[in-house]
């Protein structure tokens, strides 16, 4: 019996415990701080750069290279910069693959720069003269012979906030704006956690952990294109009354132009003439993990609606 009752308790406890847990996944800000990004998006989520990237340093070999041609976490990487260059036991470079020069339609800049893809990072074990070998400490994709080696600074996510519900209706708040030029794999329907690339950058004096709310058109960007008229024309016929009718005549035309609708047909275009430039459909929410010269990095955190390239942001 005593041992029942035990037990008993021991199930409600852990319940709650549940409970409480389930909470927290529900409420995370409740309990502690979380980062906006995770180091998947934070150290593999590439960027557009603009000005030159050097290519002095690259993999040269692998132990394995016999066996295989793509390498991944904990292969053996040769590199061509040893102690001539400075290398130490210890030292972690990133891992880097331009891969082509970025054309958009989407943006008024002109040339952006070039997307370089995050392959990784590697540490160095082994010190030579004029090489070192590296072990792959962390992949985003698999490692090729060729890929460059590069310094790269450590990098903080942005925390999240408590903020307010989304406000599908907010107001353009005046500063700086984009567009989503490309996203990260060539998505073209985008949630939250992905990864996208915007034409905001330090030239628009933009900072990672800034808050961008992405929006687009009244109307646009939709799949389908919608009628711009009536289902029944003016000149359609057959609704009037077979016993009592005297003229040609439908209670389903459009509506006219006019006081006494003698005018035009009123369509859809014109009914959206006189309405102000500032209406606007507020899909999703981001922030901004990496800042380059004319782009920037940015994560999706929250939507309202499907996202995709094209649709403007908006520094809040």
């Amino acid at each position: 019996m005593n041992f029942q009752k035990l037990f008993n308790v021991k199930t409600v406890v852990f319940c709650l415990a549940m409970a409480v847990s389930a909470s927290a996944q529900l409420n995370p800000y409740t309990s502690r701080p979380m980062p906006v990004a995770g180091n998947n998006a934070l150290y593999c989520a590439g960027y557009i750069q603009y000005n030159p990237m050097s290519t002095e340093n690259y993999i040269i070999g692998s132990d394995k290279e016999a066996d295989k041609w793509q390498y991944a976490q904990n292969d053996l990487m040769y590199l061509n910069m040893g102690s001539n260059k400075g290398v130490s036991v210890g030292d972690i470079f990133s891992v880097v693959r331009p891969r082509a020069t970025v054309h958009s339609h989407w943006t008024h800049k002109g040339k952006l720069g070039y997307y370089v893809q995050e392959v990784g990072a590697v540490e160095v074990v082994s010190v030579k003269r004029e090489v070192s070998v590296a072990r792959i400490k962390s992949s985003c994709d698999v490692f090729l012979l060729g890929d460059l080696v590069q310094l790269t600074e450590k990098r903080a996510s942005p925390m999240h906030e408590t903020r307010p519900p989304l406000d599908i209706f907010a107001d353009p708040s005046g500063k700086a704006t984009g567009r989503i030029i490309m996203a990260r794999d060539m998505a073209d329907l985008l949630t939250r956690d992905y990864v996208a690339y915007v034409d905001l950058g330090a030239d628009d004096h933009v900072q990672v952990g800034d808050h961008l709310t992405v929006f687009r058109e009244l109307g646009k960007g939709n799949l389908l294109t919608l009628p711009q008229h009536e289902d029944i024309s003016a000149r359609d016929g057959g609704y009037e009354s077979f016993e009592y009718r005297g003229g040609k005549f439908s209670n389903m035309e459009a509506r006219k132009r006019g006081s006494r609708a003698t005018g035009k047909e009123v369509t859809t275009y014109m009914a959206k003439e006189d309405r102000p430039d500032y209406l606007r459909k507020i899909v999703g929410e981001a922030v901004i993990l990496n800042v380059k010269e004319k782009t920037a990095t940015v994560v999706i955190t929250r939507t309202a609606a499907e996202i995709h390239p094209g649709d403007w942001v908006e520094v809040q």
